[in-house]
């Protein structure tokens, strides 16, 4: 079992120093998530959660080479703002906060930054991977971790069909798996409340999700998607690093 610890914050500058003096650490991830609502029973640092544990896990089985950078927990989530808790950057805001975590990761020798995302909304940020890289002289590139899946491997693994959906199935499924303490069913009564979502896009899926959440999700499910996701990721991390993943 791998021990070292790989999370930056976790971290003195005497171990980082050694590690670099190493050679270790010639590759970053940085998660990137969000904080916002997530129906009525996951907490609201889900995207942020399940980012950091599939990279935390990635990095560990690649151990000493990668380091897990600190989490970016606020994305690009105004079209959930109506819901109270919920934060959010501007676009360019939450690019620059990206960008100047890279720059830093580079001004300390690390050549290779993966970006793994737990939110959807962050999305258009991929769209800055080759200006990332080309101002700061190294590999950087943009992922999400469902991207691990294909349309027939969802629907082998998640009854709705659906991945990543909002707070349904596969994100419950998740988080039951890698941080259960996240998944808050007591006291709530979904019909009993009644919400003025007004957002038309999604007012109807709303119950849909919770439906599926309550019904659908397991730790089981969680976990085959958390694994793959992080057998993905690793491979993709590998890749960039010229090496093979173990």
């Amino acid at each position: 079992m791998i021990t070292g610890e790989t999370r930056l914050w976790k971290l003195t500058r005497k171990q980082v120093r050694e590690h670099m003096r190493d050679g270790h650490f010639k590759g970053a991830i940085l998660p990137t998530g969000s904080t916002e609502q997530h129906n009525e029973h996951l907490a609201m640092e889900h995207d942020t959660a399940s980012a950091l544990h599939v990279s935390h896990q990635v990095s560990l089985a690649l151990y000493p080479s990668v380091l897990v950078a600190t989490p970016m927990p606020v994305g690009i989530s105004e079209h959930w703002m109506e819901w109270r808790g919920t934060l959010s950057l501007r676009p360019d805001t939450f690019t620059a906060v990206a960008f100047d975590t890279c720059e830093s990761l580079q001004r300390h020798g690390v050549e290779h930054v993966l970006i793994v995302n737990g939110h959807a909304g962050n999305g258009p940020l991929g769209q800055h991977m080759d200006d990332f890289s080309q101002k700061l002289g190294i590999d950087v590139q943009f992922c999400s971790y469902w991207q691990a899946y294909s349309r027939e491997y969802v629907e082998e693994h998640m009854e709705s069909g659906d991945c990543p959906a909002h707070a349904a199935e596969f994100e419950t499924s998740v988080a039951l798996a890698a941080f259960p303490e996240n998944v808050h069913w007591q006291g709530v009564d979904y019909d009993s409340e009644s919400f003025d979502i007004q957002s038309e896009g999604y007012r109807e899926r709303d119950p849909v999700y919770h439906r599926a959440a309550r019904d659908l999700a397991t730790p089981h499910k969680g976990r085959v998607m958390v694994d793959t996701a992080v057998e993905w990721v690793a491979d993709k991390m590998s890749e960039m690093m010229g090496s093979t993943s173990s």
